[in-house]
């Protein structure tokens, strides 16, 4: 395990679903752009509303990850607000520092993170809630995430490459399906979704090639704890584009391979009414994406170019967030 590693994949390759005992257990906690659900990926749940009240208590939560080699570090703030247990808007702020890695070429890619952080907006309506209308009907619900002022990777290349620091705005339009069965003999949770983005790696690793389709899910298995607590085992699965925009210009031969992040995770929250909940896990994202090539500017007999691996060092990253609703 590598605490270090990558942080933008941490982002996404954290929980795809942390899940819990009922749906009420996933109300208050939010992923790590804002939304319910679990580190990272939105379950068919909102956060919620009092009987009898339109408008929820302000959801707020925490997010680290300690991915500071290439990447650098990562921590986002958010505040939450559900609507008659049907919907939600919310805004996130994620903060960025830059990768202390000492190798130089490693030192040298983590420039194309050097940069403060961005800003995400997203909202969900919930259109089946779980069990509305049989035991086995799963929740359904759809929703879209913008951010702004992303300069990751695409920005930062346009930099090099064409003299001029873009910054783009991106976004996802999903849908999410999820179960929960708080039943014997194995009380679970399932998530499965379908998100359509131009963003790579959650905007953490720039603009996507182009807008598609990608697959997300993942599963649950609420265990009783101590002092009236659930604690919650979990297994999932983010698809994520395989390029970005401007990574080509630095990669013609190999270009970018960004892997489907695969995520093992732990939550800790109350059994019933739950008003906080704390999740920590290990990602598997991306080790080496590619082989970038560098001129060197150098006369002959030096060779005019290097073939540099890009390691992104996120193989194996350790994140960790907490959630609280009044």
């Amino acid at each position: 395990m590598n605490p270090r590693a990558s942080r933008k994949l941490v982002l996404f390759g954290f929980l795809a679903v942390a899940m819990v005992l009922t749906s009420r257990l996933y109300a208050q906690h939010m992923t790590l752009e804002g939304q319910t659900g679990g580190f990272l990926t939105p379950t068919a749940y909102v956060v919620e509303s009092e009987k009898g009240h339109v408008l929820s208590y302000p959801a707020i939560g925490f997010h680290f990850v300690n991915t500071a080699k290439v990447i650098g570090n990562v921590e986002t703030v958010s505040i939450t607000e559900g609507f008659a247990n049907r919907a939600e808007i919310g805004y996130t702020r994620s903060i960025h520092q830059l990768g202390d890695s000492t190798v130089p070429a490693e030192g040298a890619f983590s420039n194309l993170w050097n940069y403060d952080g961005m800003n995400v907006f997203h909202g969900k309506v919930v259109l089946i809630k779980d069990a509305q209308f049989a035991k086995w009907v799963p929740g359904v619900a759809v929703g879209g995430v913008v951010r702004t002022g992303d300069k990751f990777v695409s920005g930062a290349l346009n930099q090099e490459l064409f003299g001029v620091l873009k910054t783009y705005s991106n976004g996802d339009v999903y849908a999410a399906l999820t179960k929960t069965w708080a039943k014997k003999p194995v009380p679970f949770l399932v998530n499965f979704g379908l998100k359509f983005t131009n963003a790579s790696i959650y905007g953490l690793g720039g603009q996507s090639t182009r807008f598609g389709g990608r697959l997300f899910g993942g599963i649950g298995i609420p265990l009783p704890g101590p002092w009236k607590t659930v604690i919650v085992p979990s297994a999932g699965f983010t698809q994520q584009p395989k390029n970005a925009v401007n990574l080509g210009a630095i990669m013609p031969f190999t270009g970018a391979h960004i892997p489907t992040t695969l995520d093992y995770a732990v939550r800790v929250t109350q059994r019933e009414h739950p008003h906080f909940s704390f999740d920590i896990g290990v990602g598997q994202v991306a080790g080496t994406i590619g082989t970038a090539v560098i001129p060197t500017g150098l006369p002959s007999p030096y060779p005019p170019y290097l073939f540099i691996p890009v390691n992104l060092q996120a193989r194996h990253v350790v994140g960790m967030g907490v959630a609280w609703r009044y």
